[in-house]
């Protein structure tokens, strides 16, 4: 998150052929399938907890560029962006003082649906085998043993119940801080 809030920041404020460099080299990134490479490389590296994540790091920013890019570039033209500018306020302060502020809901926002994504992702290459090593706990292991055993439907039923019911909760909770957090809305 940190990677790509940095990187929207920087093209949103910016703009011109900094925007430009970075949006192509985003396009290229993005076209890489994050999904492929990790059963690629675990299947030829023992994967472990740490090694899933950083891999996970490598393409996952790449969603939270887009809406923080989009926040800058709406709020750089803003009356007060230009007079902090007029008055001599520093560039990164210009970002991290006033205009970050304004892109921290958009970003929350964001933040459940992408940690959704994470978890699916990591559960999806353990059903697969190519996640954690055996023995670990896992949802997608479960899932797997509950594919395994069909004589015992309760291990896939509560497997798959597990990982819905917590995919879902982490929807509501991002939504609640989201809402928390929001100054344009109202509680009576």
């Amino acid at each position: 998150m940190i990677i790509g809030v940095s990187a929207g920041a920087i093209q949103g404020y910016f703009g011109g052929k900094t925007d430009l460099f970075f949006q192509r080299f985003m396009e290229v990134w993005s076209a890489i399938p994050t999904l492929y490479v990790l059963i690629i490389l675990a299947s030829v590296i023992q994967p472990n907890f740490w090694w899933l994540l950083f891999i996970l790091l490598l393409f996952s920013w790449m969603g939270y560029v887009g809406v923080v890019r989009a926040e800058f570039l709406r709020a750089r033209n803003f009356d007060y962006i230009r007079a902090a500018k007029a008055l001599g306020v520093s560039n990164f302060r210009i970002m991290l003082r006033h205009m970050l502020p304004n892109a921290t809901i958009a970003t929350v926002t964001f933040l459940p649906f992408s940690l959704s994504a994470s978890v699916t992702a990591l559960s999806g290459l353990d059903f697969l085998g190519f996640g954690l090593p055996p023995g670990s706990a896992s949802l997608g292991e479960m899932v797997n043993q509950g594919r395994n055993n069909l004589q015992a439907p309760w291990l896939g039923i509560t497997s798959f119940f597990t990982l819905g019911l917590m995919l879902g909760l982490l929807v509501f909770v991002g939504e609640a801080i989201r809402d928390s957090l929001d100054p344009r809305k109202t509680f009576y």
